[in-house]
């Protein structure tokens, strides 16, 4: 997949923001030392971590050289670096690890959640929040035009895997045995946009990229002309003229025991 777009990203940032703030004001911390921002994209949730805690060393880290690049013209003061969340290890525990919309991308949730919370330290946080919208016709849409058409067959062969988020239920079994507490809830933004082709813009950025980074340059203009058509149809205007997107989103708050974990 090629390399993510920060300002297509950004354009929604208002709406993006706002669920990122959401899970911050969930943290059950008051003067955390060390925060790690990890998947912090283009650094706007980087910033609303160290606006709330102005005393931390809050280090952003994202997979992607753009994003990085923009996060550090917008906040010159933190610290951002290079890191794949897959194999990522903390060299010092930290007091929070705050994941905003990156872990529905990575596989193997079973071992992935735990491994995070164990890296905290005493008394530290691990904050969730992944988009659940596999069910959403956004992404039903995403699917069904993706199989018909003369990029049929090469969206078949090319197209990565995708990783299901699990049920809050599940991620709660995961961490209960670990943590002290655990807070697992689920909501879904009413985002209102312009029309069909905002919600193809907002989607472009995220869950419609590896599809179109699979197809060659020829077959884009089509596969999005058909999508954004789809997406016309699945998303009547409401009694403004405007379009309705549903986000569906699942937070997770854990907290660890103050006390060290025994040997």
């Amino acid at each position: 997949m090629t390399d993510w777009d920060p300002y297509l990203y950004t354009r929604f940032e208002i709406e993006r923001t706002r669920v990122a703030s959401d899970l911050l004001a969930r943290v059950p911390l008051t003067e955390p030392r060390l925060v790690y921002d990890l998947g912090c994209g283009p650094g706007n949730s980087t910033e609303l971590i160290a606006t709330r805690f102005p005393k931390a060393e809050v280090i952003g880290l994202d997979s992607s050289p753009a994003m990085l690049e923009s996060a550090r013209v917008r906040s010159s003061g933190t610290t951002f670096a290079l890191a794949d969340a897959t194999t990522w290890v903390p060299e010092r525990a930290p007091d929070l690890i705050y994941a905003n919309a990156l872990l529905h991308w990575l596989p193997d949730h079973g071992s992935l959640i735990p491994r995070l919370f164990r890296a905290l330290a005493p008394g530290g946080v691990l904050a969730v929040q992944m988009p659940d919208n596999a069910n959403e016709p956004s992404h039903q849409v995403m699917r069904a035009v993706a199989a018909r058409g003369p990029w049929a067959e090469l969206m078949t062969r090319s197209l990565p895997s995708s990783y299901d988020v699990l049920r809050a239920t599940a991620y709660y079994d995961l961490l209960a045995p670990l943590a002290v507490e655990v807070d697992v809830w689920r909501t879904v933004y009413c985002f209102s946009m312009e029309g069909a082709a905002d919600i193809v813009a907002w989607v472009s950025s995220t869950g419609l990229k590896p599809f179109i980074d699979s197809l060659p340059n020829n077959l884009r203009p089509d596969f999005l002309a058909a999508y954004e058509a789809a997406i016309d149809r699945s998303y009547p205007a409401r009694a403004d003229g405007r379009r309705l997107l549903d986000r569906p989103r699942l937070f997770i708050i854990a907290r660890k025991g103050a006390d060290p974990e025994p040997n």
